[in-house]
């Protein structure tokens, strides 16, 4: 039998591939912190991000000395959606209405841009009103009911002047009149009164523009709001400014504690407001 020629392809071996060269462990470190510190910054951007009450504008519902959760996405997204304002979504995606009687996180007025903390009083095309002290939506006036006094503890964390000073069981006291408000749609909530002041319980119609809100404090005589223009107050707060919708209070301390004094971290801590809605 014939024997037939076979061409063989003879392959030479392939050159060994160099190891890449292993990274050191403080470049993985850096790497790890900066994968974190992006994920960190998108989830507070655009799911939830915490915020700390630092004037008493929002009592009764919020002490100083309160943290919260803010959920991001019920209003739509912004720039202030971003750390630090960063110019990277123009206008507004995703908008939406907030509802009257809720509590919202904003960006403060141009020149003033700090995070704050009010409700939502009126909306594009409401007039607002203070007259006597009782809030008028659309001119009719708000439901306003007295309630038992408010009273919150004198602390590192809050003080108040000589004539609204008590004293409980030995324990200086703060003491407010407190009212309840119910606005058109059914949401109430707990509003104080210090007395008549004309330039904030007496003031002209204002007319909500398209595009913006009227925001004003629970704490109705010791808040700068939008009754009054910048710099004294907000003045009307355009929505692509709103950054989120708080949702839950997660701590509160009343300021007493110590960093080198561990153990007044829980002394200090206001465990009955912790897990407050709204």
């Amino acid at each position: 039998m014939p024997v037939l020629d076979v061409d063989v392809a003879v392959r030479e071996p392939r050159a060994m591939a160099k190891p890449k060269p292993a990274r050191s462990e403080t470049v993985e470190t850096l790497i790890f912190l900066v994968k974190l510190i992006v994920i960190v910054a998108i989830f507070r951007s655009f799911v939830l991000s915490a915020f700390s009450i630092p004037s008493e504008s929002m009592l009764p519902r919020l002490y100083v000395g309160d943290y919260l959760f803010v959920s991001k996405w019920n209003y739509g997204y912004s720039r202030w959606s971003l750390p630090w304002g960063a110019p990277l979504i123009p206008g507004r995606i995703l908008p939406h209405t907030p509802a009257r009687g809720d509590v919202v996180v904003f960006e403060g007025p141009k020149g003033d841009e700090v995070a704050v903390i009010k409700r939502v009083i009126g909306l594009p095309g409401d007039t607002v009103q203070m007259k006597r002290g009782v809030l008028w939506l659309d001119g009719k006036a708000v439901p306003k009911v007295r309630l038992p006094d408010f009273t919150i503890p004198i602390t590192p964390n809050y003080s108040c002047d000589a004539q609204f000073q008590d004293n409980a069981g030995g324990v200086p006291i703060c003491r407010y009149q407190r009212f309840r408000e119910t606005l058109p749609d059914g949401k109430s909530y707990d509003v104080l009164d210090r007395g008549y002041y004309a330039d904030r319980d007496d003031t002209g119609v204002y007319t909500v523009a398209p595009g913006t809100v009227f925001l004003m404090g629970d704490n109705r005589d010791d808040s700068a709001d939008s009754r009054f223009s910048p710099p004294m107050g907000m003045g009307l707060i355009p929505m692509d400014r709103l950054e989120g919708k708080a949702v839950v209070s997660f701590f509160s301390t009343d300021g007493t504690a110590s960093w080198i004094k561990p153990w007044t971290w829980f002394t200090a801590a206001r465990w009955k407001r912790i897990g407050e809605g709204f």
